[in-house]
């Protein structure tokens, strides 16, 4: 290498692949469009990509070891969402200013989400930052919101307890969102 990375070992492209991959397919699980009403649409998809990324990058981040993986994995997002906006046909003039816009939505949302777990009340707080962030102001119902919360609340807890070692390996798990009680009003 002619400029070696100072302070860290880059990680093998299949740990890095490995993550992103687990934080997508969960990202795309039917369970999440048909249960918790949200929209099947790019932005829908988006949405939920963002979400488990920030969670992910949340946890890396509690770990001082584990900080430049949460680097690389955002850096595989980035990567993957220019091959998207080219594959959809966005011009090459017009990718840099997309990869911006993704960009501040991704700090945007994952400020939000930690806002939301930090106050006493994050329950209420994550329905609120749902609904603005994934429902666009206005969810199906106000239990699809809630629901999506409580998704939220378990993942965080399932992420604290994850073996750091097996992340750096590549593996992260979430919670079944199909087995998250419905909310009910």
């Amino acid at each position: 290498m002619i400029f070696p990375r100072f302070g860290r070992q880059p990680r093998a492209p299949d740990t890095i692949s490995a993550l992103y991959g687990m934080i997508v397919a969960q990202a795309r699980l039917p369970c999440f469009y048909r249960d918790y009403a949200v929209a099947d649409t790019v932005n829908g998809r988006f949405d939920l990509v963002v979400l488990h990324l920030a969670l992910v990058i949340e946890r890396l981040t509690q770990d001082a070891g584990l900080k430049g993986l949460g680097q690389e994995l955002f850096d595989r997002f980035c990567q993957d969402m220019d091959h998207n906006l080219r594959e959809m046909g966005v011009g090459d003039l017009k990718v840099p200013k997309e990869m911006q816009r993704m960009g501040e939505a991704f700090y945007g949302r994952a400020r939000a989400y930690r806002a939301a777990l930090s106050t006493a009340d994050a329950g209420q707080a994550l329905v609120e930052t749902v609904t603005r962030n994934i429902y666009g102001g206005s969810p199906a119902s106000p239990a699809a919101a809630g629901r999506l919360a409580a998704y939220i609340q378990a993942a965080v807890r399932d992420l604290k307890g994850q073996d750091p070692a097996g992340l750096v390996a590549g593996t992260v798990s979430f919670p079944d969102p199909a087995a998250i009680p419905a909310v009910t009003g």
